[in-house]
């Protein structure tokens, strides 16, 4: 009875044996397995945290060309804006100057048809009446003068406006 009890706790205590044997096993692998598991996530926590950097500094990256292509916009409308009163102003302007010089124009051409003449009742006032013409041939080359000058200073707006709006369209 007693050999029975003494090979009935060898038996157990052999049990016990390889079941403690299998759990150290089981639990070394299990160890190895976090381990692995605890460094692979500690990697993959680097990679988010890299990425969720590189995400903020995008972020703000497009915030700034979105601020940057807003204040292009903004500022394209108001070179719209400007070039468009700048044209009204020298169509009026123009206008008015061509008008302007067809008056000097005409009187020119009735006062020289009128001192032409071979008239007496005006010979005695010849001096006042070229003083007259040469007066109004100085306007009417200054009004040519003033025309041209408004004409080329149009085109070089125009011209310096479609430059920037290009440079503005590359930019965009």
């Amino acid at each position: 009875l007693i050999q029975d009890m003494i090979e009935k706790l060898e038996k157990e205590a052999e049990a016990d044996a390889t079941h403690k044997a299998f759990c150290d096993k089981e639990l070394a692998e299990t160890n190895e397995k976090k381990a692995d598991k605890t460094a692979e996530i500690e990697k993959l926590s680097v990679q988010v945290d890299k990425m969720s950097a590189r995400s903020a500094q995008l972020k703000e990256d497009v915030a700034a060309v979105q601020k940057a292509l807003a204040e292009l916009t903004a500022s394209q409308a108001e070179m719209d804006k400007i070039r468009v009163e700048e044209k009204e102003l020298f169509t009026k302007n123009k206008a008015d100057m061509e008008q302007g010089l067809e008056g000097v124009k005409m009187a020119l051409k009735i006062l020289r048809e009128y001192y032409a003449q071979q008239d007496k009742a005006h010979a005695a006032a010849e001096g006042a009446g070229a003083s007259i013409i040469g007066l109004l041939e100085v306007v009417e080359a200054d009004f040519t003068k003033g025309l041209a000058e408004m004409t080329a200073e149009e085109q070089g707006a125009q011209s310096t406006y479609e430059t920037q709006s290009k440079e503005n369209e590359i930019e965009k």
